[in-house]
Formats: structure tokens, sequence, C-alpha cells
């Protein structure tokens, strides 16, 4: 396992003190907490999210940091607002020193500074109400103030979907030692009043929205209707149940998320279909508009250092689009690619 990272410390603008760590290398990518039970070190700890920080900061630089009241941060505090919160997401990516980042969220609705690059959201919702209306949320939630130990348990496995295993037992125990009882119900209430709606028509960052097809905390078309008020936003829907990225399929979701962060290549579309007798709108295997640019360019004989100079790309990120691209149309070399390009009318 990965040793946790160094705890270092930034004042947020109200001068609240925030515990925030560093890791990896390549570009910058800052989970942005989930409030009121964001702990980095027993994050850091869980052998699970070990493995999948370990395996992300082979290519980007991780910063996570303990939002206001919640674990290695201030703990003291009243101001628990949206605005309060943007104002620790901004002091952190200050205090790191990082002139641009992209945001890796997991059911936030906030506002983002413009120095933003890419966002991931994941079970995300404009208004926070959306995130807890659900029945069995509220009766969760009722346990914080008649049964902490039994909400922590009971958050982890049922809620959050951890096993009951060494990763489950751990996230319950970090739930337990990242915050107070008091201080969970006040974040809570004041998230679920939350809503940036008319914020996003002004949000230019890529967006992916990723939500688990088969989950019940929140209903998908609240992750649709995010998607669709982000101007670059863009619905991601993930096989499995679980409320929580990375519990299913993480070596996917992890490269799904690097070639997004590191090189901007968004997951591939559905397929879609030709009309009979028609030209197909798009390749049959869901190339993104870039692989499918680099298919043409590859069929019309460039080398992927013509093709680099002609799309304004470094040669690693042609690199790796034209090996995701060989990977969706199952070519195994330039003659296949441009084969394949003509068979569907590309080139």
């Amino acid at each position: 396992m990965r040793t946790v990272p160094r705890i270092s410390y930034a004042r947020s603008a109200d001068g609240v003190r925030l515990a925030f760590t560093v890791a990896g290398d390549g570009p910058a990518v800052v989970f942005v907490p989930w409030v009121p039970f964001s702990n980095v070190r027993m994050e850091w700890q869980n052998p699970l999210l070990n493995r999948v920080f370990g395996q992300l900061a082979e290519r980007l630089t991780l910063v996570h940091y303990d939002g206001r009241g919640t674990g290695h941060s201030q703990r003291d505090v009243t101001d628990l607002s949206l605005e309060a919160m943007v104002s620790d997401l901004d002091a952190v990516i200050g205090q790191a020193g990082l002139p641009e980042v992209s945001l890796l969220g997991q059911y936030n609705s906030a506002r983002y500074p413009e120095r933003v690059r890419r966002m991931v959201l994941f079970a995300g919702s404009a208004r926070g109400w959306n995130a807890m209306s659900a029945r069995q949320t509220q009766a969760l939630l009722s346990l914080i103030e008649q049964d902490w130990d039994l909400f922590a348990d009971t958050a982890a496995h049922q809620w959050m979907g951890w096993s009951s295993g060494e990763a489950g037992r751990a996230i319950a125990d970090g739930i337990r030692g990242a915050v107070t009882p008091q201080i969970a119900r006040a974040t809570l209430q004041a998230a679920s009043a939350a809503d940036v709606t008319e914020q996003l028509p002004r949000v230019a960052a890529p967006t992916l929205v990723l939500h688990p097809r088969d989950m019940i905390q929140i209903p998908i078309d609240a992750a649709r209707s995010l998607a669709m008020s982000l101007p670059r936003g863009r619905l991601v829907v993930l096989e499995g149940a679980q409320p929580v990225l990375f519990t299913e399929d993480s070596g996917e979701v992890v490269s799904m998320l690097v070639d997004f962060f590191a090189a901007g290549i968004e997951p591939a579309a559905a397929p879609v279909s030709a009309p009979a007798g028609g030209r197909a709108a798009e390749p049959p295997v869901g190339l993104s508009r870039r692989e499918l640019e680099v298919l043409r360019l590859v069929a019309a004989g460039e080398s992927n250092s013509q093709i680099a100079r002609r799309l304004g790309l470094s040669i690693h990120t042609v690199e790796r689009h034209v090996a995701n691209m060989y990977r969706k149309i199952g070519a195994r070399g330039r003659a296949d690619a441009t084969a394949y390009a003509l068979r569907h009318r590309l080139a």
C-alpha cells in the first residue's frame, strides 16, 4: 500500500483551517470532499481506495482535502453554507499553488472557479434535496442523533454500498472519526437546501456526470437533468447499483478518469446504427469525435507526428487516441484501421 501523503493546511477566507494532501504527478485533480464524511487519512488507509489512488497518481496529481468541520480540518465551525464550501475549495487550490485543476466530486452541487479544466461528478444533482429526499435516506439520517455508531455502520454498508469486510469497516470507522453528529446533521441540512440550477449555464468546463444504472438512492433523471443543463455536460451511465465510485469495476473507472483528466478523452458513446442503405452518423463502435478525426487522418496516411501537428496535440496524446481507436474498432495496425474507415465510408 502507498503511505498516506503528508498533510498540509490552507486557510479559507473566513480563517477556517483546512487539511489537504497532494500525491502523484501529472495534471492536477482535486477530490471535492463528500462532506460531512471526508477524512483524507482514513480514505488513504482504506485498502481499496489506496489502490485506486495509487493507480490514479501514476498519471495525475491528486489533491484531497477535508471539508470544514470534518476530518483533520478545523472542527469548531459555524458557517456551513455553500458559499463557505466554495471558498474552501478556492483556498486549497491557491495554497497548493495550482494554476489550473480538474475536479472530481461525489454528490456535490457546487459552483467552481473559472480555472477548472474538466469536471467529473458522480451521482450529482443541481439541487441537494434530490440526493437526500429518498425515504430510505431520510430514515437513515434520522439515526444520526439516535445512535451514531449504528448510523456509521448502516451508512457505510447500506447507503454507500461497501461490504462488511475490511474496506467497509474502514469506511464506517472513517465516518465515526470524521465528524461529530451535530456537525453532520447541520452540514447535511445546509447541503439539502443547495440549488445551483441558475449557475449551470455558466460552467465552461467539459463535464462527465457519472451515474450507476441501477442506483436507487438518487434517480437517474436527476443526473440526466444535470448533464443536460451543463453547456458541455455529458451523462455516462455506469453498470451496477453501488452509490459510491470505485466499488464496482474500479479498473475501468480509473482508466476512464485518467483518459479524461489527462488527455480529454471521453468514454465511447453508445453505438449508432446506420440507416438502411445510408451512411452512419457515427462509427458503430462509438468513437469520440477526436478519435474519429484521428482515424480519418490515419486512413489518409499521416504519421502520428503529422497528426499531432495538424490537431495541435502532443505525440503522447495522439498515441493514446490511436491506441483507444484501435481497441474500439478491433484493429491490429494502420492497415486494419484504414480498411475499417473505408468500409464505413469514413475516409
